[in-house]
């Protein structure tokens, strides 16, 4: 299925962060838009949002099965609001959520802190939005 960068940013948002508020779908909407205008780096080699969605081990939501079993929470089975498409406009128009920083990750650690470096330590910690981590590059960022 083909999808405009648009619908399926709507659709990444509302699947990843359809329940952390306003704010964390505007966060995950920023990561996204982030790597796709990132010029260095691993992110640096993507320069659309298709390619950063469906980059291989990335969004959980991209992703038909997980551990071997259908994954229900797919952007295939997302039916996006006005909501998701107004979070997904924004963050393609380069509006980013104020403290969000040019943030590249974010993952729910499953506890209520979050780690000061992720993944490895090319990402700094940077903002908690309901269950989610935000991460900023570090220097060692641009070697990978």
């Amino acid at each position: 299925m083909a999808y405009s960068d648009l619908e399926l940013l709507a659709r990444l948002v509302q699947c990843e962060a359809g329940g952390e508020g306003s704010d964390g779908m505007q966060a995950v909407a920023g990561v996204v838009m982030n790597r796709v205008t990132v010029d260095y780096g691993e992110y640096g080699r993507l320069t659309t949002v298709s390619q950063v969605v469906f980059q291989t081990g990335q969004f959980t939501c991209a992703m038909e099965t997980v551990g071997g079993q259908y994954n229900p929470q797919n952007i295939y089975n997302m039916r996006p609001e006005a909501e998701h498409y107004a979070v997904a406009e924004m963050a393609m128009s380069g509006q980013r959520l104020p403290g969000l920083g040019f943030a590249l990750w974010f993952f729910n650690p499953y506890s209520p802190s979050c780690r000061a470096n992720f993944p490895s330590r090319v990402g700094r910690f940077v903002l908690r939005i309901g269950d989610h981590c935000f991460y900023e590059p570090t220097d060692a960022y641009a070697d990978t």
